[in-house]
């Protein structure tokens, strides 16, 4: 593979080529391509990490739907935004989405900073997210560098660096900003970074990317090496972990169970199931309990650094507790509450916890 450019190296003119591109070709329908409006364009790109486009459209608009703007999501309680992301995944965002709202609010006017330094200052807002709501909204020339952007540079740059390494990063994030065209009333600046985003999950994918069709074929280094698929090079891998617990899924009538989770960790602020080490500790904890537990088939939660194998013990209590067993039985479980299924079902829950309570156990 080659070495990676110097800076001093002459730049292909990408930005031209690709604002071309995005302007027939790009992506124009997706209700956020074309806003100015810093809070649409920051809350797209808040969904969008980690996630599908095809799974954010609807609940992009459930959000705006229910959040019209900055001020209405500042002052929502954190139950009701954690609601509306349930399934989702990766809550830190939900969570860091609701702070980084009360931050503008309480500290900018209810008015987003309009420069990409001030923006990276907000609770989740990293240095590629602030660039991209800069630009859009505000016509900052600055460049971007998701997981997208580093692929469709790297591939058409060649650039051989490890972004493993810090160093190497940075070198790509020196010509990312090289490569940006000059601003000016055209919209040059927002063309360019959506045709950045457009071409990355598109045909320029983690596989097989459709090189044939790429407006950036005759430019790029990794298809004229006949690798695409060699770039980016990052050799370092997330070591990933395992852990396993059993959940009480205890029922009592139309009611479950559930607990509130801590505000931090896995599934941080979410409500869940009560949770438990061993079976040991579940059956020691349950052994006086009308009713029977069963457990049930076990399921992997895959996450990005951990594979968590969860197992429900589904108890259905007798309708026609007394009193003092249904006292016995709260004292002894996790702090938490009764809530109606369907109640249940509009609180903020984890994906396999909203799926068992949305079918109920299997017979």
């Amino acid at each position: 593979m080659t070495p990676p450019l110097p800076a001093a190296a002459p730049l292909p003119p990408i930005a031209t080529t690709l604002i071309a591109w995005q302007r027939q070709h790009g992506r124009h329908s997706l209700p956020w391509v074309g806003s100015r409006d810093p809070y649409r364009v920051w809350l797209s790109e808040i969904m969008l990490q980690q996630t599908q486009v095809s799974v954010v459209l609807d609940y992009y608009q459930r959000f705006l739907d229910r959040f019209p703007d900055v001020a209405a999501l500042a002052v929502a309680p954190q139950d009701d935004v954690l609601a509306l992301w349930s399934g989702l995944g990766y809550y830190s965002r939900a969570r860091n989405l609701h702070r980084c709202a009360q931050v503008v609010v309480a500290d900018h006017g209810g008015r987003f900073p309009p420069s990409s330094a001030a923006l990276a200052e907000l609770p989740g807002i990293g240095r590629s997210t602030a660039a991209a709501i800069a630009a859009f909204c505000f016509g900052e020339r600055c460049a971007i560098l998701d997981g997208n952007v580093k692929r469709v540079l790297g591939r058409a740059l060649g650039f051989a660096g490890d972004l493993a390494q810090a160093r190497q990063e940075k070198a790509l994030w020196q010509l990312a900003e090289a490569l940006l065209p000059q601003t000016g009333t055209d919209g040059a600046i927002q063309a360019y970074t959506q045709g950045l985003m457009d071409l990355g999950a598109s045909l320029c994918s983690l596989r097989r990317p459709a090189c044939d069709a790429c407006p950036l074929a005759g430019l790029c280094v990794a298809r004229a090496q006949g690798m695409p698929e060699a770039y980016p090079v990052k050799t370092r891998k997330l070591k990933r972990g395992r852990r396993a617990h059993l959940l009480l899924w205890l029922d009592w009538g139309d009611r479950v169970w559930l607990v509130q989770r801590p505000q931090t960790g896995v599934w941080a602020g979410l409500w869940s199931l009560p949770e438990f080490d061993t079976e040991a500790a579940l059956w020691a904890l349950t052994a006086a309990w009308p009713g029977e537990g069963r457990l049930l088939p076990p399921v992997v939660h895959v996450l990005t650094h951990l594979d968590w194998t969860l197992q429900p013990c589904h108890w259905p209590l007798p309708t026609a507790l007394t009193a003092e067993q249904r006292q016995a039985i709260e004292a002894a479980l996790p702090p938490g509450r009764w809530v109606p299924r369907a109640d249940a079902l509009a609180l903020g829950l984890s994906t396999p916890i909203r799926r068992w309570l949305e079918t109920g156990p299997p017979a």
